[in-house]
C-alpha cells in the first residue's frame, strides 16, 4: 500500500474513534496511533488524548516523544508530533522536569528556501510553560531563546508563575530591548501582571521611546491593564506628543481602560476637541458600540459640537 494511502487510512481510523476515544477499541487505536511511524498520525492521536484527558496514555505519549527525537528532522518535520505531545502532557499536568527540559533545549534545524531554519520554537515555548507550572527551581536560566516565538512564550510563562522573582528578568529584557516587538509587548504585559504598582512607571517610560512602535505597544499594554493610574499617564502623554499616529493610539488605549473618567475624557473631546481629535476619540469609543446608553452620550456630544 502506498505511503499516502496508508497514512490516510490511519487518520481515518483515528477520526472515527474521536467521539468515543476511551472505549476499548478507541484506546487500542490511540496506542497504535502513538506508535505510528508517521508523525502526522502521532500528532493526531496525541491531540485526541489531550482533548479527552486520557491520563492512562501518559507513558505512551512520553515514549512517542522519545521516538520522535531520534533523527527528528527526518521523522518529525516541523516538530509536528512533538509539539502536540508536549501540549497534551502540559494539559494533563505531567510533572517530569526531565521531559520538559529535553523539549526546552531542543533545536531542530530544517532546510528551507535559501538555508535552514529552527522549527522547534513552539515546542520550547510549551515546555517553558511546563517547567514554570511545576516550579522548576532553575527555570529562569532556561527561558532565554533565539526565536521570538519561544521568547514570547517565555514571558507568558514568567507571568503565569505569579512569582515576583521573574520581575527583574522582565525588566532587564525591556531595558536591553529585543528585535521582536511582540516580545517586548509580552514583557510589558507580564510586568503589569506580576508587579502592577511598581511596573506602571517602567512601562510608561517607553511611551517616549525613540521607536514609535514601542511607544504604541507601551500605550496599548497600559490600556489593556485597566489600571487606575494608567489614565493620567496616557492622557498626559497624549497632551505632550505631536505625533499624529501615536496620539491616535493613545486615545485608543484610553478607551481600552474602560474607566468612567477615561470615557468622560473621550466624550468631552467629541464635544469640544479639534476636528482630528474628534475623529480619533470616536474611533476609540467604537469598542462601546453595543452600549446603547453610552453611545447616546456620544451622539449628544456630537450634536453639542454641531450646535456650537
Amino acid at each position: 500500500m502506498p505511503k499516502s494511502q496508508k497514512l490516510e487510512e490511519i487518520l481515518s481510523i483515528l477520526a472515527k474513534i474521536r467521539e468515543h476515544p476511551t472505549s476499548e477499541e478507541g484506546m487500542i487505536i490511540l496506542r497504535q496511533g502513538l506508535k505510528s511511524k508517521y508523525s502526522i498520525a502521532v500528532a493526531q492521536a496525541a491531540k485526541i488524548v489531550g482533548e479527552s484527558t486520557i491520563t492512562e496514555l501518559v507513558a505512551d505519549l512520553v515514549e512517542a516523544f522519545a521516538r520522535m527525537m531520534v533523527k527528528p528532522a527526518q521523522i518529525d518535520q516541523n516538530c509536528l508530533a512533538k509539539k502536540e505531545i508536549a501540549e497534551t502532557l502540559y494539559h494533563l499536568e505531567y510533572s517530569d522536569e526531565n521531559f520538559f527540559l529535553r523539549g526546552i533545549r531542543h533545536i531542530q534545524m530544517e532546510p528551507v528556501w535559501g538555508g535552514v531554519e529552527d522549527t522547534a520554537a513552539h515546542l520550547r515555548g510549551i515546555c517553558a510553560l511546563g517547567l514554570v507550572r511545576m516550579n522548576y527551581s532553575d527555570v529562569m536560566n532556561e527561558l532565554a531563546d533565539p526565536k521570538p516565538e519561544a521568547r514570547v512564550a517565555a514571558a507568558k510563562a514568567i507571568a503565569y508563575t505569579g512569582n515576583p522573582q521573574g520581575v527583574p528578568l522582565l525588566r532587564l529584557k525591556t531595558r536591553i530591548g529585543d528585535q521582536a516587538p511582540q516580545v517586548i509587548s509580552e514583557c510589558f504585559s507580564a510586568l503589569l501582571q506580576l508587579a502592577p504598582t511598581d511596573s506602571v512607571a517602567i512601562v510608561a517610560s517607553f511611551l517616549f521611546d525613540r521607536k514609535e512602535q514601542i511607544c504604541e505597544l507601551a500605550a496599548l499594554t497600559l490600556g489593556e491593564s485597566r489600571l487606575e493610574e494608567a489614565f493620567d499617564i496616557l492622557r498626559n502623554c497624549w497632551q505632550q506628543t505631536r505625533n499624529v499616529e501615536l496620539r491616535r493610539t493613545l486615545l485608543l488605549a484610553i478607551g481600552m481602560l474602560r474607566q468612567d473618567k477615561a470615557i468622560d475624557f473621550l466624550i468631552l473631546l467629541v464635544a469640544q476637541g479639534k476636528d482630528i481629535d474628534v475623529k480619533d476619540a470616536i474611533a476609540a469609543l467604537a469598542i462601546y458600540r453595543e452600549d446603547r446608553e453610552l453611545w447616546q452620550r456620544v451622539d449628544r456630544a456630537s450634536e453639542q459640537r454641531a450646535n456650537q
